[in-house]
């Protein structure tokens, strides 16, 4: 029989959990960031096991690592390449940050772009705009690649379809309009982004896909 959901309170600042409700989180001292969430034991323990593809990780020695620099996914934006140490390397998830409007998706449309010339497999998923205004930014760029576009924020849905696609590269634009259903806490919050975050690292090992998060 499945296990009944306890309640529990959730910092949105630091994401730490309490058994009820304070007016003051004792962690990070933040006043009335404590918000009721429901823990489902069954979901800890489905995320605990993983999915049926996930491999358990084992201690193998340095040695016996294989690593080539060619693994290395080169989007033809020079410094971009650079910043990354020659390109994004497969399994990894990486950061990308700044001001509102300073061309961070017109930066990763470009690269993605590119990447898809190559033969890649790309998936851009935006939590904030259609799947039209996307298009709409790709044709004033002048990008006629094939890639697919997502229009999704339920990070278990796009967990779903990065593993149904396995693609080579994927874009989550943004980590903040992310959400996982089964918590109580509002998208952007701190926990949110962090078990948003977690997931993500996760799913880069698990499926070999490198993944952009702005």
């Amino acid at each position: 029989m499945a296990k009944k959901g306890s309640i529990v309170f959730k910092c949105s600042e630091c994401g730490a959990t309490q058994p009820k409700w304070l007016g003051r989180c004792p962690e990070c001292g933040q006043w009335n960031s404590l918000q009721e969430c429901v823990e489902d034991p069954n979901a800890v323990a489905a995320a605990l096991r993983g999915s049926n593809s996930a491999q358990v990780a084992k201690p193998v020695p340095l040695s016996t690592v294989q690593a080539s620099e060619g693994e290395r996914l080169v989007s033809g934006i020079g410094e971009f390449d650079r910043v990354l140490g020659g390109g994004a390397t497969k399994r990894s998830a990486i950061l990308l940050g700044g001001e509102p409007g300073i061309g961070k998706s017109t930066l990763l449309l470009q690269a993605c772009a590119h990447l898809a010339r190559q033969g890649k497999r790309v998936l851009y998923v935006s939590g904030e705009e259609s799947a039209r205004q996307i298009k709409l930014r790709a044709s004033r760029l002048e990008i006629s690649e094939p890639m697919y576009i997502l229009a999704e924020n339920a990070l278990d849905e796009v967990e779903n379809k990065i593993r149904d696609l396995q693609p080579d590269v994927a874009v989550i634009d943004s980590i903040q309009t992310m959400y996982r259903p089964e918590m109580a806490s509002a998208p952007g919050s701190v926990s949110q982004i962090r078990e948003s975050t977690s997931l993500i690292m996760r799913l880069c090992k698990e499926t070999g896909t490198s993944i952009f998060l702005v």
